[in-house]
């Protein structure tokens, strides 16, 4: 094992994988929940009789703000500590959104020996630097709209139970607390910025293209990459992934909100 420049523990993978068990997040409203009465009659149940399953996740009979009820995976202290991780610059948040891999294996590349053989896995922004899987390095550190997404959407619903007490640091390190509200607000702003342009002209989605940045029959033509560079927002892999990334008008959407 690596370990981090620290010194103190491990280095492991550290990629989305980790971050997945924050999109297992459901708010009940207090209301909706006396309408179900079959549901709230199995999930009372469930709460008193199965303490071996619900010990693992988020408390499910504590009210939050305006009498919710929270069902998640991660508990108040378990998901301060993955934001903790996700928001910290030098690691999953970069200026234009949560990295597929965190920056850390930059510099420390996860390595592994079998059979005498050295494997490694390196946090690469763009294209992948070797052959491997054709060349494309897909979840190895670009940014992705449906995983940023379903982040930002697990955020508000976090939010909506714990209220504006409930603040963490944004970005990690900063001093700038938020509470998880403003937390979504400001990834959906990141997401924004690959589209927009910047104090010098440039839209960060065309990346060194000219033609795009500049001539006056293209810069406005926006195209909806498959992913982005980690690091500058450049547009990677197909140009109409409008399946997917066409999210971004959602997310504009909220903010006008």
């Amino acid at each position: 094992m690596l370990h981090t420049s620290e010194g103190r523990r491990p280095l492991r993978v550290r990629s989305l994988v980790g971050l997945i068990p924050l999109l297992a997040v459901q708010t009940l409203e207090p209301e909706r929940l006396e309408q179900m009465e079959g549901f709230h009659r199995r999930l009372t149940w469930f709460v008193q009789h199965r303490p071996d399953l619900t010990e693992h996740v988020a408390c499910m009979k504590t009210p939050g703000h305006r009498e919710r009820r929270l069902l998640a995976i991660l508990d108040r202290e378990r998901l301060s500590r993955v934001l903790a991780v996700m928001l910290d610059e030098r690691e999953f948040l970069s200026p234009y959104g949560i990295r597929a891999i965190s920056a850390i294996h930059r510099d420390h590349p996860y390595q592994l020996d079998v059979n005498g053989a050295r494997y490694e896995v390196r946090y690469e922004p763009a294209e992948s630097s070797t052959g491997l899987f054709g060349g494309n390095s897909n979840w190895r550190g670009p940014i992705w709209f449906p995983i940023n997404y379903l982040l930002i959407e697990a955020l508000q619903k976090f939010h909506h139970y714990y209220g504006s007490e409930f603040t963490v640091e944004c970005p990690t390190g900063s001093g700038r607390l938020m509470n998880l509200g403003e937390v979504a607000a400001e990834l959906s702003r990141r997401m924004s910025r690959i589209f927009l342009r910047d104090d010098e002209g440039r839209r960060p989605v065309f990346g060194g293209i000219d033609t795009f940045q500049h001539d006056p029959h293209w810069r406005d033509l926006i195209l909806f990459h498959e992913y982005f560079h980690g690091d500058n927002g450049a547009g990677i892999g197909a140009s109409h992934q409008t399946g997917w990334t066409a999210l971004i008008a959602k997310l504009l959407q909220q903010s006008g909100e």
